[in-house]
């Protein structure tokens, strides 16, 4: 396995500065999130203004900066952390055709959140599913065209928080230009399955892996009917729900030697101890998960 940092979890850096760092520190990738996301006062946080984000806006125009700063701190790319729903059909193709030019091999698309658009359109679970699949056999269409990968993530609240979901929206495609991301951070949250089975369930469309942590936290507060109300939070990677351990050698035994990509928007520690203790903590697993 190598593993890489998702610049979503960066926010402090520039582009630069990201990569420049984790190479120092040892880590083999680097998977930069393209999105539109500055904020009007400048600040910067994980999902606005975040730093080490290239803008979406214009970014077929910068792909040559990017590989310069790739290239630069000598690390490779575990992918595109891309935030075009699947149904922008142009906004895909803008970022197939930029993982291609980069030669960063697959990008994830993102899928639609169920209950945001049940609210919306009033469309049922299987409306959505069947609308996601014929955009999904586009993107594959084009992935296969441009020779790269298109990445559905399982994320909680959208139509495929579980490996089950998504491999019934997947199931059919090829899997050389169709893929999933398997997020043990999310599954915390929504879509829990033991992960060597869900790993066998996928088989060959299993892409990707995405390493964060959560926990659900008791808010002290209860409903009418005098039930608990709970609410869910980053954690470090050691002190949340999942076990990081476990999941890297239910990864070998799957037999699956890909990318490791950490994502951690947890806060207990500033940003460049952060990832060093993060990829410290993986080192220390690796002798389980070689």
């Amino acid at each position: 396995m190598k593993f890489s940092v998702f610049t979503a979890s960066t926010p402090d850096w520039t582009p630069s500065q990201a990569a420049s760092t984790l190479a120092e520190q040892g880590w083999d990738g680097i998977e930069w999130r393209i999105v539109d996301d500055r904020t009007e006062d400048g600040s910067s946080g994980f999902w606005a203004g975040n730093r080490s984000t290239w803008q979406y806006t214009g970014i077929a125009d910068r792909v040559g900066e990017i590989a310069r700063t790739t290239e630069a701190a000598g690390l490779e790319y575990s992918g595109v952390g891309g935030y075009q729903p699947v149904s922008d059909r142009a906004g895909v193709e803008t970022m197939l055709r930029v993982t291609s030019e980069l030669g960063a091999r697959q990008v994830r698309v993102t899928m639609p959140w169920y209950r945001r658009e049940r609210e919306r359109t009033g469309a049922t679970y299987g409306e959505l599913l069947d609308r996601t699949r014929a955009d999904l056999e586009w993107a594959a269409g084009r992935a296969a065209d441009l020779g790269v990968k298109a990445l559905v993530e399982l994320h909680h609240m959208t139509i495929t928080p579980s490996a089950s979901a998504a491999l019934r929206l997947v199931d059919g495609l090829d899997p050389e230009h169709v893929g999933v991301i398997h997020d043990l951070g999310n599954l915390v949250i929504e879509g829990q399955e033991d992960h060597l089975a869900a790993f066998e369930l996928l088989g060959p469309y299993l892409a990707h892996a995405h390493v964060k942590n959560a926990r659900w936290v008791d808010t002290g507060e209860t409903r009418a009917d005098g039930s608990r109300i709970w609410r869910n939070e980053w954690a470090p990677l050691r002190d949340g729900q999942a076990s990081v351990s476990e999941y890297l050698d239910a990864l070998r035994q799957h037999g699956y030697d890909g990318w490791v990509t950490i994502e951690d928007f947890s806060t207990d520690l500033p940003l460049a101890e952060r990832t060093a203790d993060n990829l410290a903590y993986l080192r220390s697993l690796a002798p389980v998960a070689a």
